[in-house]
């Protein structure tokens, strides 16, 4: 492997060193530092807001046919280039399996052709005129530079969903890495080498850098994923400005698995939907509602297919990682032991796996006898364990679901036709999954309800976050209109009051 690029930021052509204060980043698997990103300075900032602005304005008069060329360039030198290095630094910086890195990085370059071509075939719309003589239409026209605030979990490939809908907009970039994966983003950052020089920027840092690129004026719309504080923040922040914004907040993403559920499906998909990535996704399945009369066939299931999984390093033969830091495995640790304490039955896992005391790992983690008061049932976990609340019936369960302040995705497990369509109709979240979790789709919206966000991403909806409308009349035949200035006589009321006939 390649050493990690280290106190570097990205602004196109290539990397320039930044003078900021280097941060070791520590691989959460074996506690050893992968290598150094920098903080970038306020000065430095402003450099790259002035030069994505400049560059933007250029991309924007660039029209539509050209600009979606130059997306599917860059789509092709995302399928070219070589990100072995980008998949490893991935692994060592959050603990993501290798083949789960690499397969992200390998699901970029579809995106940027997708908004490439929608971006050509959604360009305004002509409406029936209301007068004679008169062309009427809407036209979409891009924002500015849209701030790109990226999570740890998956930093390329949501930031690829975001940025690609803000390039075929026509508007320019800038991403703000998440602290935890800034150098398998840097790496990465090297695929856009062969857009116009300066539209897309990469800045480094923390808190600080994200508040300044959505308090500037120089930025005019922002793309988040994160927590539910964060994005309230942000999202509280952007609204200041009267700048849109794409909040995506995460959630506590119930599976339903109702009378009907094709057990030993269900189970394996459980493993995938509660597990995948350890647990660190934010469509997650973290709430299980598990219908009485297969309740202990599928819990037995379910916990033989759990202790298939394989722990370790993400760079070994392994589907579970570590979480990402120390207070990520002490918020997970905390909640379970807390349901522990009220009730709840640890039917595997339950803590640190033996032989991995050294960085942060915690066990694929089941647990039944669960009751909706426990704190496990009512925050983001964020990490592999599943909580499970035996009920009576499917009406139940559909309550129970929707009894939270999230409302992000949902998943349920059914062979009754009647019981799938029941479930998406009723079930009070932005995504919604029968006998498949987690997938998603180009072409469809990404989001959720109550606290789990506002937007859309992905879709043609994903594109107009990063457009404005702009509605035009032309008077193609001029002439001189009766309703204007100044008014005929007996429009007015007559002395008495009256109208005139």
């Amino acid at each position: 492997m390649s050493s990690a690029p280290s106190s570097v930021y990205y602004l196109a052509p290539g990397f320039h060193a930044s003078q900021g204060t280097p941060r070791d980043v520590v691989d959460p698997a074996t506690l050893e530092v992968v290598g150094q990103r920098a903080e970038v300075r306020e000065s430095e900032i402003e450099t790259v807001l002035a030069s994505v602005n400049a560059a933007q304005k250029i991309w924007a008069h660039t029209d539509a046919k050209s600009r979606a060329a130059t997306l599917h360039k860059l789509a092709s030198a995302i399928e070219a280039h070589d990100m072995t290095d980008c998949a490893i630094l991935m692994s060592r910086e959050m603990g993501k399996p290798y083949p789960e890195a690499i397969g992200e990085v390998a699901n970029c370059a579809p995106i940027f052709r997708y908004y490439a071509e929608m971006a050509r075939d959604e360009a305004g719309k002509v409406a029936g005129t209301t007068q004679m003589g008169s062309l009427q239409f809407a036209r979409y026209e891009p924002l500015g530079v849209s701030v790109h605030i990226m999570p740890f979990n998956f930093p390329i490939l949501l930031m690829c969903w975001t940025v690609a809908a803000s390039l075929a907009a026509g508007n320019g970039a800038i991403i703000k890495p998440a602290e935890a994966t800034t150098l398998s983003t840097l790496e990465f950052m090297k695929v856009f080498s062969g857009l116009p020089e300066g539209l897309v920027a990469c800045l480094p840092g923390g808190v600080d850098v994200g508040t300044a690129l959505v308090d500037s004026p120089k930025t005019h719309a922002i793309a988040f994923t994160g927590s539910v504080k964060a994005g309230r923040a942000v999202a509280e922040a952007a609204a200041r400005r009267l700048k849109p914004a794409v909040i995506e907040a995460g959630g506590s993403d119930p599976m339903i698995i109702t009378a009907h559920a094709p057990i030993a499906i269900a189970a394996a998909g459980a493993v995938t939907g509660a597990f995948h990535m350890s647990g660190q996704v934010c469509t997650s399945t973290e709430r299980m509602y598990v219908v009485d009369a297969v309740h202990d066939e599928f819990v037995a299931a379910f916990v033989t297919e759990t202790q298939r999984l394989r722990i370790g390093n993400g760079l070994q033969k392994s589907e579970i990682g570590p979480l990402v830091s120390e207070a990520a495995r002490d918020k997970v640790a905390r909640l379970v032991d807390d349901a522990v304490a009220q009730g709840a039955v640890v039917e595997c896992g339950g803590g640190v796996p033996e032989g991995l005391e050294t960085g942060w790992f915690y066990a694929p983690t089941i647990l039944t006898n669960c009751t909706p008061d426990m704190a496990i049932l009512n925050e983001e976990v964020f990490g592999p364990v599943a909580a499970i609340v035996r009920v009576p019936d499917f009406d139940t369960a559909i309550a129970m679901a929707n009894d939270s302040e999230f409302g992000l995705g949902a998943s349920v497990f059914t062979t009754d036709l009647n019981e799938a369509h029941e479930a998406y109709e009723r079930l009070e979240a932005g995504m919604v999954w029968i006998n498949n979790p987690m997938i998603d789709n180009d072409a469809l919206p990404f989001g959720g309800w109550k606290n789990s966000g506002i937007g859309r991403e992905l879709g043609r909806m994903g594109l107009d976050t990063f457009r404005r409308t702009k509605m035009v009349i032309m008077d193609h035949k001029p002439q001189r209109h009766d309703w204007w200035y100044p008014y005929d006589d007996d429009w007015f009321l007559d002395e008495g009051g009256r109208k005139h006939v």
